[in-house]
């Protein structure tokens, strides 16, 4: 792996890490649009609504870390597919803006056809933005969108058969998501009824999403054979199996009622199939550019890096901290608390090694800005990864003790 690599991977984990938390968001709107307005269908849509409400925001900051990391990393390529799936990327935004729009306003709702109305522009945008995410992710694996400004169809690089199936798999997989991780705070919560109605939805859409699964390699094996030579053979077959065995995992899991686990195979299925698209595109981003050819340079990959890994010394112990707290139903009611003295000396003790962190981070630092050859760059890159784990693990720790008593 090379220097140039390692923003592409940074970027796939953003991209995973959006589509299993904030897709599952997404999905929450799914659910709210088919669910009636009877006593038990709004019961439904209000446990949808308020399980988004502490983290909604969050998880949009993978969609700008990578987005950032993207543009500046990979100019020629950022320009490349956002000029020319201009269209798909400026519907999925404007779903963005008017989900947001319509979960703040919600609340100031009077009535409860006043409310209805918010629920359906709120629903309506969270099924718009997957889908023309998806649709523009299928343009970009297709090959449709080639190196220039522009320089693809503006129509035919995201309306095609491919786009339309990966925007579809898109929309079903985050309703599944969301059905998954509402039957696992409702059970959290006791609430047996929203248990069996998510249980329910979980199953359905999982079955769905599966089956659009298949019905996209048979697509894809038409519209695009190179990506389907990719996704069959090598890493790219592993990440699909991958992604299916975890996906029956999930159901598995749902079905006997085990669903926290069931959380974590969800994200994985959807995870191994980003895996699998970047192996089955290596080494190229864009038809005929590959990796090493659209990086920027060498000092702009280093600040790229070093400023992310600054950044998540500060972000990670955050979302760390605030799913901690979110998994553990400490949002579901007010709990007060007073800290311990055996808390306080355990945080004492964490000062020493706290201490120690400042070796990997001035030593990394100065390897990856100085050193003149390769192995010293990733010597001093890892350093600074170790740094990065390393305060993640006490800080995370302190907060989440600080949290919980």
């Amino acid at each position: 792996m090379q220097l140039a690599d390692v923003p592409a991977i940074m970027i796939l984990v953003g991209l995973a890490a959006y589509m299993a938390l904030a897709g599952a968001d997404f999905g929450t709107g799914v659910w709210e649009l088919a669910t009636p307005r009877s006593p038990r269908g709004l019961a439904i849509r209000d446990e949808a609504h308020n399980a988004m409400g502490p983290v909604w925001e969050a998880n949009h900051v993978w969609l700008i870390f990578l987005l950032v990391v993207c543009w500046t990393a990979y100019p020629t390529a950022f320009a490349s597919i956002f000029s020319t799936l201009s269209i798909p990327f400026f519907f999925a935004v404007v779903g963005i803006i008017l989900r947001g729009s319509a979960y703040a306003l919600r609340a100031a709702a009077v009535t409860r056809r006043e409310e209805g109305l918010i629920d359906d522009v709120f629903s309506l945008s969270s099924i718009v933005t997957p889908f023309f995410l998806g649709a523009a992710i299928g343009g970009i694996a297709s090959g449709r969108v080639p190196v220039g400004n522009a320089a693809g169809n503006m129509l035919t690089s995201w309306v095609n058969p491919t786009s339309l199936i990966v925007g579809a798999i898109a929309v079903a997989a985050a309703a599944h998501l969301a059905a998954v991780y509402l039957a696992a705070d409702s059970a959290r919560a006791g609430k047996v009824e929203l248990v069996r109605a998510f249980r329910t939805r979980a199953m359905l859409s999982g079955v769905a999403a599966g089956a659009l699964a298949i019905a996209g390699l048979v697509v894809v094996h038409s519209d695009a054979p190179g990506l389907f030579d990719g996704l069959t053979g090598g890493a790219g077959l592993v990440a699909v199996v991958i992604s299916g065995l975890s996906g029956l995992l999930t159901l598995a899991l749902v079905w006997y009622g085990r669903y926290e686990p069931a959380r974590v195979a969800g994200a994985l299925a959807v995870a191994a199939v980003i895996a699998g698209w970047a192996a089955a595109q290596q080494p190229y981003i864009l038809p005929g550019l590959t990796v090493h050819a659209a990086a920027a340079d060498r000092n702009v990959l280093i600040a790229v890096l070093v400023t992310a890994g600054v950044g998540a010394l500060v972000l990670v112990p955050s979302l760390a901290l605030l799913f901690g707290l979110k998994l553990r139903g400490r949002f579901d009611r007010v709990v007060l608390h007073e800290a311990g003295v055996a808390g306080g000396e355990r945080r004492r003790a964490r000062r020493a090694p706290a201490a120690l962190l400042l070796l990997p981070l001035v030593a990394g630092a100065a390897l990856t800005v100085f050193a003149g050859s390769a192995w010293g760059v990733g010597l001093g890159i890892g350093l600074l990864v170790a740094f990065v784990a390393g305060g993640f693990v006490l800080l995370a720790g302190d907060m989440v003790e600080n949290a919980s008593g």
